[in-house]
């Protein structure tokens, strides 16, 4: 039989405190990163996160343009999706059912804005002693 009587508490020396000690830190780091990301290995530090990559913007969609004072026999403002996916300035003409043709020039900045569902304003050319505003508005 064991000289010990068991109510008394167990001692341990610094050297078996130490190295429990440092144990127990130890799985305290391995349930955090493990409570983390479910990662068993240590992660490694990072000088910079890297960013977060861009949206990609909304497929291109034809842009019905309004044209202001428009005839009774109107004129048609039609930018299609292939236009404004190609992104090359154009001269749209919107003659449509009018006697007399009109043109209107879209920047290339203007055809991102459409792209990115901003309204774009333009005026077109003078015919006939006077012009329209043409305002395309994306859906």
């Amino acid at each position: 039989m064991s000289d010990r009587r068991t109510d008394e508490p167990e001692v341990i020396g610094r050297r078996e405190f130490t190295l429990q000690s440092a144990l127990a830190l130890l799985a305290g780091v391995v349930i955090s990163v493990d409570g983390c990301g479910g990662s068993t290995t240590s992660p490694s530090p990072s000088a910079t996160p890297s960013p977060s990559p861009a949206p990609a913007p909304p497929p291109a969609v034809d842009v019905n343009g309004s044209v202001a004072t428009n005839h009774a026999a109107p004129h048609v403002a039609v930018i299609t999706a292939a236009q404004i996916t190609a992104g090359s300035a154009i001269s749209l003409n919107i003659q449509g059912m009018a006697t007399h043709p009109h043109n209107v020039d879209l920047t290339q900045a203007d055809l991102v804005s459409l792209r990115n569902r901003t309204a774009v304003t333009k005026e077109s050319t003078n015919v006939n002693n006077h012009t329209h505003v043409v305002t395309f508005t994306p859906a």
